[in-house]
């Protein structure tokens, strides 16, 4: 049981995810900053509001213990433009390079190889005709 559990933990994808949870983490903590520091105001501005989170519709004001209701959809504009950031920052930083490397290993470029030809690889039937003629030229005749 235990050696299953330490095969489990050693291995590299389990430490590659705990790695990606803590960056992941710590990258959403400035994006949040960023777009509820800069994008948020400017945003609430244009809409002529305080606050980007408290922009929306108020559906039925508060009146004696009800609460008011909002459609809030400051928030969801908010969330849309965190979501476009962070996914524009890991498609810049971690997709654009790894296909790259991909494609061109080592930084090395692709013009300066010799191009090497593969050669064609026969058919079944060809290699059947090729042997057959082998065994033919070494029967005496």
């Amino acid at each position: 049981m235990f050696k299953g559990f330490k095969e489990f933990i050693l291995r590299g994808n389990v430490i590659d995810l705990a790695v990606a949870v803590v960056i992941g983490t710590a990258f959403t903590a400035i994006v949040t900053g960023l777009v509820e520091g800069i994008f948020n105001p400017f945003i609430a501005l244009l809409f002529n509001a305080d606050d980007l989170n408290g922009a929306g519709i108020t559906l039925r004001p508060a009146s004696g213990e009800q609460e008011a209701i909002v459609l809030a959809w400051g928030r969801v504009i908010s969330a849309v433009i965190q979501f476009l950031l962070v996914a524009t920052v890991v498609y810049f930083a971690l997709i654009v390079p790894m296909n790259y490397l991909r494609k061109n290993p080592f930084g090395r470029a692709k013009k300066d190889e010799p191009t090497v030809e593969a050669e064609k690889i026969p058919t079944e039937q060809e290699l059947l005709t090729e042997i057959r003629d082998l065994l033919r030229a070494q029967q005496p005749k």
